[in-house]
């Protein structure tokens, strides 16, 4: 059972803790983090999501990402999430922060979506196939140019879980690197 603190609309714990699923049903907003893996060739790792997920089941999304659970910090969770989703051992040093972006969404079935998301870049060589994948969370992964991966996201490509100003400033910070 996985247990998140309850944040208020500004980011500040309230001193609550609920478990995952009752924040999603109760609408709370909490914290996570994204993960984007990117390799010397300027390219993402994206995962498509097992089918068995409660949200955005099948649909390709960031490269690893996951709640921050109560009394774990932002950096923690980052390498938490990406050993246990993609089998990589990392220390929280690897992890670059980027930015924090809010979303909120509701999907099917009354799960309500208010986050407060930390974003890291990790620049990382890869051999995809070596990549032991948590079968309960990712179904495959693979890699994509991130200009390649701007434009399919520009055309608003349905397969792809939505996180418009998370991709809109990821994309102005590869921009500005010249990868």
């Amino acid at each position: 059972m996985e247990y998140l603190d309850v944040l208020d609309s500004t980011g500040k714990p309230t001193g609550e803790k609920k478990l995952k699923t009752e924040i999603h049903r109760d609408g709370d907003w909490h914290k996570s983090v994204h993960v984007w893996i990117i390799n010397s060739k300027g390219e993402l790792l994206i995962q498509k999501r097992s089918l068995v997920k409660d949200s955005h089941p099948g649909m390709w999304d960031i490269s690893s990402a996951g709640h921050i659970s109560t009394g774990e910090d932002s950096a923690t969770t980052a390498t938490r999430e990406t050993e246990e989703e993609l089998g990589l051992e990392l220390e929280a040093k690897d992890f670059e922060y980027l930015f924090s972006v809010t979303q909120e969404a509701t999907q099917r079935g009354g799960y309500i979506n208010r986050e407060f998301n930390d974003v890291y870049l990790l620049k990382l060589y890869l051999n995809i196939s070596k990549l032991k994948l948590q079968k309960e969370e990712v179904a495959e992964v693979k890699f994509i140019p991130y200009e390649k991966l701007e434009e399919i996201i520009g055309r608003g490509d349905k397969d792809f879980v939505p996180h418009p100003d998370e991709y809109k400033k990821l994309f102005e910070n590869l921009h500005q690197r010249s990868l």
